[in-house]
């Protein structure tokens, strides 16, 4: 469930990104913006195995939100995608704000099922 939290909101960073500078919010133009980050994000979940804490902040959390923006800008600029500075500073908030932050806000949730099942 948390990678598809994460993709989901990978997928909502590039939605909000394109219609603030009024790209079409076509599927084609959705999905050329979206799959180099979706790649940094599956290759983040793979070298960290997300998948055995996902919600950990630390490890996985930050090295999963790193990746999704240091590799999504590499395969970009490989791909001849725009890359610019101002695109990679608000990268880096907004994925860091949506990959690191909603795995801040669950903690309190995880904590309680956790003691629950004690």
């Amino acid at each position: 469930m948390a990678f598809v939290i994460d993709a989901a909101l990978v997928l909502v960073f590039v939605l909000i990104g394109r219609r603030s500078h009024g790209e079409a919010a076509t599927v084609a133009g959705i999905l050329t913006t979206y799959w180099p980050f979706f790649i940094g994000l599956v290759a983040g979940w793979f070298v960290t195995w997300a998948w055995r804490r996902p919600l950990a902040l630390l490890w996985p959390g930050v090295p999963v939100w790193l990746m999704t923006v240091a590799l999504g800008m590499l395969i970009r600029t490989s791909v001849g995608q725009g890359v610019e500075p101002a695109f990679i500073a608000v990268a880096f908030v907004v994925l860091g704000v949506f990959l690191v932050g909603w795995r801040i806000a669950a903690i309190p949730f995880a904590r309680r099922r956790a003691l629950r099942r004690a």
